[in-house]
């Protein structure tokens, strides 16, 4: 039998630390979700992966480093992927440099749907967290969920950011 290490109980400090970033983690995408199927019909995973194609060079990204930025899986990708080619946002391609690879490309209507989205979006991120918080306050939180992100993420690096660490 092999010893193990005492629990690393959360102090009362931590514990309410965890409650906050888990409350976070739960109401957060529940209210930005909210806002964007009111304001446009699409989900937030629908808007993140649009998003995501649009800041991408070319407007094109392969599907399985899309799947790792949005953290969803091929499957899940697959019919968001469908959902938005059947309204003519994007268009499935193959990767010019590696056939085995299938890009995701986001036609001029899948651009013009994120222009559309975008102020709505943004807005209801900024009175979610930044009416919230001071500058100071922004950017701790910001570098506190980086650190956090660099240790829980296979990549190590925050969504559509080279790590800069």
């Amino acid at each position: 039998m092999t010893d193990t290490p005492e629990t690393r109980w959360l102090t009362e400090e931590q514990d309410y630390t965890w409650r906050a970033v888990w409350s976070l983690m739960t109401w957060l995408p529940v209210k930005l979700d909210a806002q964007l199927r009111e304001d446009t019909g699409l989900s937030l995973y629908e808007y993140y992966a649009l998003s995501q194609i649009s800041e991408a060079p070319d407007r094109q990204i392969r599907l399985s480093e899309l799947a790792s930025i949005t953290n969803m899986t091929l499957s899940h990708l697959s019919r968001v992927i469908s959902r938005m080619m059947k309204s003519g946002w994007v268009e499935r391609i193959p990767d010019p440099e590696d056939g085995r690879y299938t890009l995701g490309k986001l036609t001029d209507e899948g651009l013009q749907k994120v222009i559309e989205m975008a102020p709505g979006h943004v807005e209801a991120v900024q009175q979610a967290i930044f009416d919230q918080l001071t500058g100071e306050q922004s950017q701790a939180l910001g570098e506190a969920a980086a650190r956090i992100v660099e240790a829980v993420s296979p990549t190590g690096e925050v969504t559509g950011r080279p790590k800069t660490r």
